[in-house]
C-alpha cells in the first residue's frame, strides 16, 4: 500500500472529525439534558424525569457509537480464494437507524451494498458494520450514501461499487411539512456499476424486489 493510499483510508476512517475535539464530561452532557427539559418547561427534579438526563446520555451513547469505530477496520480482513469468482455481491436490506444532522431526529431506512470483486472478498457482515458504523453519527443521506461506497472502494480496490438508501426522514414526516409515507431514496454508483449499463440496470431490478 502506497503512503497515498494509506492517508486517503486514514481520512476515510475519520471523515467526520470523530474524536477531534476534547468532549465534555458526562456530567456536562447531563446538565445539558436538564437545562433542555427545563426550557420545555417541565421540572427536572421532578420523581418522573429525575434519571432522564443520564438514560438520554447512556441511550446517545449507544446510538452515537459509531463515532468510535473505524468503518476502514472491517474492511481489513479479506479472502482470495474466491475460486475466481467476479459477478456482483450485493447485500440487501441492511436496516439501520441514524440521526439527522439539521435537528436530531431519526432517519430509519435499509441500505443496499453491492461491489464487483477485484480478486479478493470480504466478509459480508463487514459491509454491514461498515453500514452501521456511519450511520450512528449525525448524517444527512447523501453523504451517508457516498461514506459507505466511497470506504468500500477505497479499502477493497473492486471492479466496482454501488449503494442505495431508502429511508424515512423524521424531520419531514413528524414535524415541518409533516408528510407522513415519504421515504428518500439515493444511490452511489462506482467503477462498472456507472460505465456498464447492463449491470447498474441489474443491481437496481434487484433492489427493486425487495
Amino acid at each position: 500500500m502506497t503512503p497515498y493510499e494509506q492517508l486517503r483510508i486514514a481520512e476515510i476512517g475519520n471523515s467526520d472529525g470523530a474524536n477531534q475535539h476534547d468532549a465534555p464530561t458526562r456530567e456536562a452532557a447531563e446538565e445539558a439534558v436538564r437545562t433542555l427539559i427545563a426550557w420545555l418547561g417541565d421540572n427536572p427534579d421532578r420523581e418522573g424525569l429525575l434519571d432522564t438526563p443520564a438514560r438520554v446520555v447512556r441511550a446517545y451513547e449507544e446510538r452515537f457509537e459509531g463515532y468510535d469505530e473505524d468503518p476502514v477496520a472491517h474492511l481489513q480482513r479479506t479472502f482470495e480464494e474466491v475460486e475466481g469468482y467476479q459477478e456482483m455481491v450485493l447485500l440487501r436490506n441492511i436496516e439501520f437507524s441514524s440521526f439527522c444532522e439539521h435537528h436530531m431526529l431519526p432517519i430509519i431506512g435499509v441500505a443496499h451494498v453491492a461491489y464487483v470483486p477485484n480478486g479478493r472478498v470480504v466478509g459480508i457482515s463487514k459491509l454491514a458494520r461498515v453500514v452501521e458504523s456511519f450511520a450512528k453519527r449525525l448524517q444527512i443521506q447523501e453523504k451517508l450514501t457516498a461514506q459507505i461506497a466511497n470506504t468500500i472502494n477505497e479499502v477493497l480496490r473492486p471492479k466496482g461499487v454501488a449503494v442505495a438508501i431508502d429511508a424515512v426522514h423524521h424531520c419531514m414526516t413528524t414535524r415541518g411539512v409533516r408528510k407522513p409515507g415519504v421515504s428518500m431514496l439515493t444511490k452511489q454508483l462506482i467503477g462498472c456499476f456507472e460505465s456498464d449499463t447492463g449491470l447498474r440496470h441489474e443491481f437496481l431490478s434487484h433492489i427493486a424486489k425487495t
